[in-house]
C-alpha cells in the first residue's frame, strides 16, 4: 500500500523562501474566494494547519496562491 506524502506549508515556505506569516494571510484570503481557488477552499479546515497531499491540485493552487 502507497503512503501518501504530506506538505505542509512550513515546508512549502523553506523550499520557496518566503515568511509563513505573509503565506498564512495570503491562504486565508484565497479560501474566501472559492470560485478562483475550489481546491484550497474544499480542502482546508478552519483551525486545522495548512497541509495538502504532495502533487495535488490543493498544493498546485497554495503554490499559485504563496508565489503571488
Amino acid at each position: 500500500m502507497a503512503t501518501t506524502e504530506i506538505i505542509t506549508l512550513k515546508q512549502l515556505c523553506a523550499e520557496l523562501k518566503l515568511d509563513p506569516h505573509e503565506c498564512r494571510e495570503r491562504l486565508r484570503a484565497a479560501v474566501r474566494d472559492a470560485k478562483k481557488f475550489p481546491e484550497l477552499a474544499k480542502t482546508h479546515k478552519s483551525r486545522t494547519p495548512w497541509q495538502w497531499v504532495k502533487g495535488s491540485a490543493g498544493e498546485k493552487e497554495a503554490r499559485d496562491v504563496i508565489k503571488g
